[in-house]
Order: C-alpha cells, then structure tokens, then sequence
C-alpha cells in the first residue's frame, strides 16, 4: 500500500488484530483455507490488509 506508513509498533499491532479479523472474515463467509501454515499466513495477509485499508481511510477522513 502507498503512503505513509505509521510508526513500526503500529503496524505489527494492525498485523496482528489483523490476523484475528481475517480468521472472523473466513469464518463469516464460511471459508477455511485448511489447517496449514500457507493458509494461515494467507488468510492472516488478507486479514491485516483489509484492516490497514479501513484505517487509512478513517486516516484520511
């Protein structure tokens, strides 16, 4: 993602609750990307993206 990051803490701590909201994510939308360690590292990525995206965009706001 473009743009100014926040300080490093900030973005392991978006990292990590991100892991928790992509694995709520799946969950709601009934998905598992199996019991490995590639999915979840997929599912931790996409979780934390997200999450990075919507405080960007409160940043912003």
């Amino acid at each position: 993602m473009q743009g100014g990051g926040y300080v490093i803490m900030v973005d392991i701590i978006l990292g990590i609750v991100g892991r928790l909201f992509g694995g709520w994510i799946f969950g709601i939308l009934g998905i598992w990307p199996g019991g490995g360690l590639i999915g979840s590292i997929i599912m931790a990525f996409v979780g934390a993206v997200i999450l990075v995206w919507i405080t960007r965009l409160l940043k912003k706001a």
